[in-house]
């Protein structure tokens, strides 16, 4: 007969106790709501960001330190491109209804000391990279010293979460509700790809899409990352 081992907690002393922030506590509650209540699922795709980086390399040389585009600013641009295309992805699930959205209003999860906040910039679909790129790097700096107004972190309808900075190839997010889509993006790596008979060096991205099955299916989610692939792989297209 199997026996099963009994459970002992440690005994107290063994560990201290740390309070947790307003901001933990609420991050613990959203993340909890999160997985409870949304039936995600998850799509991954590799993305050459060979001719990104070049582009990039390209315009910043003419720009000034506070409009210096970053992978992010290209990131939210080409979503909000995709999302134009796709927009169940940029939605809310309510019952036996779908609203969606009428604006593209993308979130940037920002870590804190204290854990994690999301300003968002709002209509991201009607800006230039460039405007992406000033106001990305505004809401984020004034994200990191509590300086947000309550407005500038409300009202996101899709959500991007980058660990490109760190040494991360790609991982899961968690769904930000009532939003039904949200983005993980992995670093800019080198990485050998054959082509034409030659092994070729080209710098590459995972992006992870975790939505919510009720709103859509996998199939759409492929086309999604689809998309978004041919966007960043052609990035000309983020300067249209």
């Amino acid at each position: 007969r199997q026996t099963v081992a009994k459970v002992v907690p440690p005994e107290m002393g063994d560990y201290n106790i740390y309070e947790l922030s307003r901001m933990r506590m609420a991050i613990a509650r959203h993340t909890s709501e999160s997985k409870r209540t949304i039936p995600h699922y998850y799509v991954t795709a590799t993305i050459d960001m060979t001719q990104a980086m070049h582009l990039r390399e390209s315009l910043n040389e003419t720009l000034e330190d506070g409009g210096r585009i970053s992978i992010n600013d290209m990131l939210v641009k080409a979503t909000a491109m995709a999302l134009t295309k796709f927009p169940t992805l940029n939605a809310t699930f309510a019952g036996d209804q779908l609203h969606i959205f009428r604006h593209i209003n993308i979130g940037i999860i920002v870590a804190v000391e204290e854990g994690l906040i999301i300003p968002v910039i709002d209509e991201c679909d009607k800006k230039s990279i460039k405007q992406l790129a000033v106001e990305s790097k505004d809401l984020i700096a004034r994200a990191k010293e509590g300086k947000l107004r309550a407005d500038e972190y409300a009202d996101a309808t899709f959500t991007i979460s980058n660990l490109g900075m760190y040494a991360v190839d790609s991982f899961i997010p968690i769904i930000n509700p009532p939003e039904v889509g949200i983005l993980g993006i992995g670093s800019v790596h080198p990485e050998p790809v054959a082509r034409d008979g030659a092994v070729l060096i080209d710098q590459v991205m995972k992006v992870t899409l975790a939505a919510d099955h009720r709103a859509t299916d996998g199939a759409l989610g492929a086309r999604f990352l689809t998309e978004l692939k041919t966007i960043l792989e052609n990035p000309m297209s983020l300067l249209l």
